[in-house]
């Protein structure tokens, strides 16, 4: 595939998440019914345009889309936060493992083995089983859980930087630890940290919902995807519309979040140039 064929792939991805974010933030202001009202005269409805509940009400009478599109907000929120805090524990510890080498990288590299062999995601319920649910520990919990696998690619590039002409110039020429990981491994390292951002935020915003499926999400009114889910699988009988949404929202945000990771993995492999 073409260059130009990939980059446009790239774009394409990044321009419908870009949409699907601006729905949420953005339709809320413009819809008739707030998410946290309750329409004592629609219980239950089905969706309807004559009064403004497009896509039905709740078995309390809350407005689905206006539910969903602000838990498609906080899901999206709680992704990309993860998705930084991620970032910053696997290229750091990838990158000191794999550039400083030695004891260090042997170190590094245990502790990563032992946290890979221990059932992170039990060990995440009952953290937030044990302390008050709060959105900085939801977000060091996520963080935490799917930094691991970006660690060791990061290992891997950086040892392989670490013996690159240029590197070795830059060493002997005087230059600190510090300015060779400026200037010369973490830049080349931004298209494996671009790669795996995407991937990394699909994978935090699955946690949070599956989280939020389990009751440990958010309480509310600060509720996400897993929580909408969660809810309209307790009324899947009688009000299908109330799973329904959320589910194709949740959807739609995975399948944008991988694809944008594929085009861009695609697109900054040098072994897809024409």
């Amino acid at each position: 595939m073409s260059r130009t064929l990939l980059t446009r792939s790239v774009c394409r991805w990044l321009f419908a998440l870009g949409g699907l974010a601006g729905l949420a933030l953005l339709l809320p202001s413009f819809l008739p019914h707030d998410p946290l009202t309750t329409d004592w005269a629609a219980l239950g409805q089905a969706p309807a345009f004559a009064n403004g509940h497009y896509a039905g009400t709740d078995a309390i009478g809350r407005d689905v889309l206006a539910r969903s599109l602000h838990a498609l907000r906080l899901s999206l929120l709680i992704g990309l936060l993860s998705t930084a805090i991620a970032l910053g524990l696997g290229l750091g510890v990838g990158v000191c493992a794999g550039y400083f080498g030695g004891r260090v990288e042997r170190w590094l590299m245990r502790g990563l083995d032992v946290l890979s062999a221990l059932p992170f995601l039990l060990l995440l319920i009952l953290l937030l089983t044990l302390f008050e649910r709060s959105l900085p520990l939801l977000l060091l919990a996520i963080g935490g859980y799917v930094w691991i696998d970006l660690a060791r690619v990061a290992r891997s590039e950086a040892a392989r930087l670490r013996s690159a002409g240029y590197v070795l110039a830059a060493r002997a020429a005087g230059a600190s630890h510090a300015q060779i990981l400026r200037w010369h491994v973490l830049p080349n390292l931004l298209g494996l940290a671009l790669v795996y951002a995407s991937l990394i935020a699909a994978n935090a915003v699955l946690v949070e919902s599956f989280l939020g499926y389990l009751g440990l999400g958010l309480d509310e009114p600060a509720v996400g995807l897993g929580s909408l889910l969660a809810e309209g699988s307790q009324e899947l009988d009688l009000a299908p519309w109330t799973l329904l949404l959320p589910a194709a929202l949740l959807v739609v945000c995975l399948l944008c979040l991988q694809q944008l990771g594929d085009a861009l993995r695609a697109a900054l492999d040098p072994r897809e140039a024409p």
